[in-house]
């Protein structure tokens, strides 16, 4: 059974884990979405180290692997352009993102072998991220130039 939040434009996005820019999103609790959510959350403020995968610090693609490897979903820890690779075949429009979706961007659009970064949507239009060296994981607007897609690790909500 799915429970349907709205999430309001003028709610606190650091509390905010439903749909971009307050549509409807449907979120079952406990679903493998909801859990990599939950995982990547946990872990603000944590330390950003090149080719981390935690507990105590994380790359991006280390980070949105650890969060859903956490939600049970068995892949090999992988870059961001293979993240993107691996799962091009579940490519989801922008406007349908749902929390636990893979949001991607690259040096140049088209060329997947670019990406360069991976974050892990929360809703209203917010990404937990590791950004770069010498910053934390952090929650951060998906609304950013270089963008170039995004996935859906895991089927329903």
């Amino acid at each position: 059974m799915a429970i349907a939040l709205l999430v309001a434009p003028h709610l606190d996005p650091a509390k905010a884990n439903g749909a971009l820019d307050g549509q409807r999103s449907a979120v079952t609790p406990g679903s493998p979405p909801a859990r990599a959510v939950a995982y990547a959350r946990a872990q603000l403020g944590k330390p950003y180290a090149w080719g981390a995968e935690g507990p105590g610090s994380f790359d991006c693609s280390g980070l949105t692997w650890a969060a859903w490897r956490s939600a049970g979903l068995d892949w090999q820890r992988m870059t961001a352009a293979d993240q993107w690779h691996t799962l091009r075949n579940r490519e989801v429009a922008k406007a349908q993102l749902q929390p636990g979706d893979l949001v991607f961007y690259a040096w140049r659009p088209g060329d997947w072998r670019s990406i360069h970064h991976v974050g892990l949507y929360v809703g209203h239009g917010l990404m937990v991220e590791a950004p770069y060296s010498g910053a934390d994981v952090r929650l951060a607007s998906i609304n950013r130039g270089g963008w170039f897609g995004t996935a859906r690790p895991a089927g329903g909500r």
